[in-house]
């Protein structure tokens, strides 16, 4: 099959290369994808770079997320689940048979039906951003009636924490950068987009929020925006970041003892086994709803995914970077 590996740590022109290497075949409780669509995140890159290196075994397939179609199962896997058309989560995560190649090889957990008439893009799009979303949305309990303020609404992991948090009950505020992104925000459903470069920002948001307060905070960048969330925060609000900026944040102690503020860090390759499986449920179960939409879509083929890894890596795309095997 034909594949992009990496066998060292570095710039993506410099170590990804395409070659013909040999179809992997499903081991005990793991199932074959024929890789219909390949999605790339922000961790995919910081993996391949060294940024945040993780051992490589030979050689590394990238990317967690895809989409495609199961032509083999091992050993224990019901043989009913041929020919099922799966979404696929933390694909390479412990494993060299990551999504950007024509197989993929992963435990049968992390291929997920993909509900009817859901498109390969959209599957694709799911994996790390759905379900980064959906931890820090529901990892302290039901939203139901809350008020959440989503920063970054229309980035991916923004995208589907907007979409699952309508879906749960929750009033939703989104903060973006820009009317484009705006637009994005208010197109996945948020009830209130300001832009956080604006004055006036925290009033709008405030206003919106009225006097208990924003219950909940999915953060984007925690250093550079904490002192607007401890503006809106209700006290004993919650904090939920799952990104981390190039410095670290000083953090104002007697501010957030005075709010009381409860803070959380999210990163998916350490979430308990149960808490992934019944995202990965709930998140089929919002696709099938039509809860969850794609995002833009920019498309590379396989033999351009050192420029897919650029375009992620430098923020240039507004949407989601996808690699076509």
């Amino acid at each position: 099959m034909r594949a992009a590996l990496y066998d060292r740590h570095g710039p993506a022109r410099e170590v990804l290369k395409i070659e013909d290497i040999e179809r992997p075949e499903p081991g005990a409780g793991e199932v074959r994808v024929k890789v219909e669509v390949s999605g790339v995140n922000p961790t995919d890159w910081k993996s391949r770079s060294g940024a945040t290196p993780r051992p490589i075994d030979g050689f590394q397939i990238p990317h967690h997320d895809g989409t495609g179609v199961i032509d083999a199962v091992g050993d224990g896997v019901d043989p009913g689940r041929m020919g099922q058309r799966v979404w696929l989560w933390l694909a390479a995560a412990g494993n060299p048979w990551g999504t950007a190649a024509e197989w993929s090889v992963v435990p049968e957990r992390a291929a997920v039906p993909l509900p009817a008439g859901a498109s390969g893009e959209l599957g694709a799009s799911l994996g790390v951003p759905a379900m980064t979303a959906y931890r820090c949305l529901f990892a302290d309990g039901p939203i139901d009636g809350q008020t959440v303020l989503v920063a970054g609404g229309a980035g991916a992991v923004g995208h589907y924490a907007i979409e699952l948090a309508r879906r749960a009950g929750a009033r939703v505020i989104s903060t973006v950068s820009g009317p484009r992104k705006a637009g994005l925000a208010a197109k996945a459903g948020a009830d209130l987009v300001v832009n956080y470069r604006e004055p006036g920002a925290a009033e709008q948001i405030s206003a919106f929020a009225g006097p208990r307060g924003v219950d909940h905070v999915i953060e984007v960048a925690f250093g550079a925006n904490l002192p607007l969330d401890l503006a809106v925060l209700r006290p004993g609000g919650r904090i939920v970041t799952y990104a981390a900026e190039p410095a670290d944040p000083v953090l104002p102690v007697r501010a957030c003892m005075t709010a009381n503020v409860v803070l959380r860090f999210v990163l998916l390759y350490g979430v308990p086994l149960e808490a992934m499986e019944q995202a990965a449920a709930d998140i089929s179960a919002a696709v099938a709803d039509g809860a969850l939409t794609e995002l833009p879509v920019t498309r590379f083929p396989l033999d351009e995914v050192a420029a897919a890894h650029d375009a992620v890596e430098g923020g240039a795309v507004v949407g989601k970077v996808l690699v076509v095997p």
